[in-house]
Formats: structure tokens, sequence, C-alpha cells
């Protein structure tokens, strides 16, 4: 029986699973992690990490046994895949279940960001209310939206905002004609056109993309909205845009730095900022776990797993 190294702390469930079924072994509890690895590095056949996290080469190069890194989550920027495809290692991930969690929080950050529902809270909770008031808030429904990849998550987002009354426009890498929501080629024309720009693309190689000039485009009265990679977006100049009002505000889940975020944004009263939790539901990441078992089971028994990415 292969044993397991754990990147990252995993769901409870999921941890009494694979202590069941496997030896586990806590990689983030070690201090000393050369000293570990020398202990139990022979006996490593799998690994479970997080999306953010991955694993290096390094670290993958310390495990001649390993068969596969599961990865708890859709991201695979944090691994190498053509060093893990070199030494035969199969990079599995969870796709699909995460669809509509990730849509309903991109929902929710605009909602939030467009109605002021964290300052309306705070103005609740600080004793605020029939003290002073407080600015009217923008209309969600029937905005204009776009949005930047349109994968599983930008069509379960193009969707909800359809029921919001929202027209749709998009940008991928290619114009995909069986979609009825209007395609525009350049990013920048694509902030332009948009009330809110949302980023839901898997971010490959991309990095930086929405800079000062989209975000210009975008202007005064638009939103950005981030489920997709922190990388996207330049910080700077998002920054910049939002302590300038040369846009109306933003929903951020995700950063380029993380857990670290620029301080400035904390005290902006039009940003609403999450800790990469889109996917963070009881139902969502049970589902994860099962499909990291069964990719940890089919990889085992010499088998590809179904949602392996590598060959």
């Amino acid at each position: 029986m292969s044993d397991v190294l754990l990147i990252n702390p995993v769901l409870p469930s999921l941890d009494r699973e694979l202590r069941a079924r496997y030896a586990v072994h806590r990689y983030y509890e070690h201090a000393d992690k050369t000293a570990f690895l020398h202990e139990v590095a022979d006996r490593i056949g799998g690994v479970v990490t997080g999306g953010a996290t991955g694993i290096s080469n390094e670290l993958m190069d310390a495990l001649p046994s390993l068969k596969i890194v599961a990865i708890n989550g859709i991201g695979t920027d944090a691994v190498d895949l053509a060093h893990a495809r070199a030494r035969g290692i199969h990079v599995s991930t969870t796709p699909g279940v995460l669809t509509d969690d990730v849509a309903d929080l991109a929902i929710g950050l605009l909602i939030s960001a467009c109605r002021g529902l964290c300052v309306g809270d705070s103005y609740v909770r600080d004793g605020e209310w029939g003290k002073s008031g407080l600015p009217l808030a923008r209309k969600f429904s029937g905005m204009k939206v776009g949005i930047v990849g349109l994968g599983r998550v930008g069509r379960a987002i193009a969707a909800r905002a359809s029921a919001f009354g929202c027209p749709i426009a998009y940008t991928d890498l290619r114009e995909i004609p069986a979609l009825r929501y209007r395609f525009v080629a350049d990013l920048r024309d694509l902030a332009r056109e948009s009330e809110a720009l949302i980023l839901a693309a898997s971010a490959d190689d991309a990095e930086g993309i929405v800079d000062a000039a989209v975000l210009d485009a975008l202007g005064p009265d638009g939103y950005l909205i981030n489920v997709a990679r922190g990388r996207l977006v330049n910080e700077a100049d998002l920054v910049r845009a939002l302590l300038e009002k040369r846009i109306a505000g933003a929903g951020l889940d995700v950063f380029v730095d993380e857990p670290n975020v620029p301080a400035e944004l904390f005290t902006l009263k039009n940003v609403v900022l999450q800790p990469h939790r889109a996917s963070a539901t009881v139902q969502t990441r049970a589902a994860m776990g099962e499909i990291v078992l069964a990719s940890l089971a089919a990889s085992f028994a010499g088998e590809r797993p179904e949602t392996s990415v590598t060959p």
C-alpha cells in the first residue's frame, strides 16, 4: 500500500478517508522538512495538494516512488506539468464540481460591490443607522457584463447574470460559435463595452492582462470581479485605479501573492475581499474529496485517473 503525503490540511471528511485507506504523512506539520523527507520519501506514492500550493519540482524529485499528484482543486499553474509528465507522474484535478460555487461567488461579489452589502452590514452593526446616511447603491439587474474566459465557470456566470437581465459579452482565445453570447476579441474593447468585467479565465500563461489600460477602458462606473487567478490582474494598477476612482469598485477572491493582500484595499469601502474561498462549501469540498480519492485509487491500481491532466 502506497503512502500519501499531504501538503496542506484537507477537509476532515477527506482526511478521515485518506487515513482509513493509506498511511498519511503531513508535510505541513514539519519544521525540518528535509529530515522528515529523509524518513518517508521512498514510501510516498501519492501527494495531495491544493491548486494554489501545488508542488515544487524539488519536492517532486525527492519522492522517487511518486505516482500521482492529486490536486484538490482545478488550478495546475503551481505544478510543472511538463516535469511531472517526464517523470511519468499523473497530475489530477477536481473539475466540474467547483463550477456552481465559483459562479455563485462571482455574482455575489458583484452584487455586494454594487449594492454596498458589506458597508450596509457595518453601518447597522456599528450603530450608525438613524445617525447618518448612506450613499445610494448601484443597481445590478440589467448591467452590461463582460466575462473573460467562457469555460465551465464563465458559462455558469453568464447563465446567472442573464437571469438578472444582464446583456452578456465575452472574450476568450477564440469565438465559441455554439454560444449565444456576443464575442469581443480584444480585452480592452470588452472592458470599454462593459459595466462589470468578471475574470473567469483558467490563467494558463497569462499574467497582468488586466492593467491600467483595461481598467481605464472599464471606466469610473465599472466594476472588476476576479474569481480566477490573482496574477491575471496588475495589482498595482488596480490599487491606483481604485484610489483615484477611475473604476467604481471591485470584488476580489484571489490575489497575486496570497495570503498577502495590498494594504491599500483594506480601507476602501467599494471593494469586497474574500480569502480565495470560491469553492469553500461543505457540499463542494466533499465532492472534490471524492474525486481526489478516486484519482489516488486509480493511480495506485496502475490506471490513468479520469481527471488526470497528464498523459
